[in-house]
């Protein structure tokens, strides 16, 4: 989601990949595409999602250091990475279809998943539609509704054009994983029209079950009243050390932290992310 703050973006994507030296690819047939993963790690599964315009490489060392203590599903959405493009338009429901379908074909009939961008947004569409394959989600620059942007963003969108993407530094890595080395134009034209596509889930987003963690930077393309607003339609906010148990989901905002840095700092990601899976709670005095 959010897909690029131009110069920004191209400076992180076209950066040094990271890869878990145990990691093990494979290609399985979903939704009529050849979906590229890869496994990683010992433990409890975690599928992760990665952002638009990126791929399994550029996720940095999240991923490795989510393998230390889970075994770690990484997939490549449509399109992207060593994934086939179809011909059908990208958003959000279709991704988390194809997690859906992803995870009956490999074997997983439930999991926690770890979603970035727009990797959080079709984790968000996963939970909704797909209840019962989520245990627990951990959404990092996430959006509920497209009120939630920043204003910048907002109005950047109707000027966005594949023309600014195929000339970015960016464009050229795309040819070194794709399916289809010519294919980053029509991937880039389907990425824009979804900036564009509906997004208002508050209704669905409240009704979810299962504990989801928010990670926001303060400078992210969200808003924090946005980020916040999330919280609080699942069941956050609240005070606490009044005699009632703290919420199941939580929120978590990184200081200094853009967008694009939200990635690039796997240490604070796992401090956050690793007690909130194990269901681990800080204690407070009168406990």
């Amino acid at each position: 989601m959010f897909r690029a703050l131009l110069v920004a973006a191209a400076t992180f994507l076209a950066g040094p990949a990271f890869a878990g030296s145990d990691a093990v690819g494979d290609r399985v047939e979903v939704n009529g595409m050849k979906m590229y993963y890869e496994v990683s790690g010992e433990g409890e599964p975690l599928v992760v999602l990665h952002g638009a315009y990126m791929n399994i490489p550029s996720m940095g060392e999240i991923i490795p250091t989510l393998a230390k203590t889970h075994k770690v599903y990484a997939l490549e959405f449509q399109g992207h990475g060593r994934t086939t493009d179809i011909d059908r338009p990208i958003t959000y429901p279709n991704l988390a279809d194809d997690v859906a379908g992803f995870m009956d074909k490999v074997g997983l009939k439930k999991a926690d998943v770890f979603g970035y961008s727009m990797g959080a947004a079709a984790g968000l569409q996963l939970a909704i539609r797909h209840p019962e394959k989520v245990n627990k989600l951990v959404a990092a620059s996430a959006a509920y509704d497209a009120k939630g942007w920043q204003p910048e963003f907002t109005a950047f969108i109707p000027q966005m054009n594949v023309e600014m993407f195929v000339n970015m530094p960016f464009a050229a890595d795309y040819k070194k994983l794709a399916a289809n080395p010519d294919g980053f134009p029509a991937l880039v034209a389907k990425l824009i029209q979804l900036e564009k596509e509906p997004m208002a889930w508050e209704a669905d987003v409240k009704a979810l079950k299962m504990p989801v963690l928010i990670i926001s930077g303060d400078a992210d393309v969200a808003t924090l009243e946005h980020s916040v607003a999330l919280f609080r339609l699942l069941g956050g906010g609240a005070m606490g050390d009044m005699g009632k148990p703290l919420a199941a989901s939580r929120l978590a905002i990184m200081p200094a932290t853009s967008h694009t840095a939200v990635i690039t700092q796997p240490a604070l990601l796992f401090a956050f992310t690793e007690p909130f899976l194990k269901g681990e709670t800080p204690k407070g005095m009168f406990q």
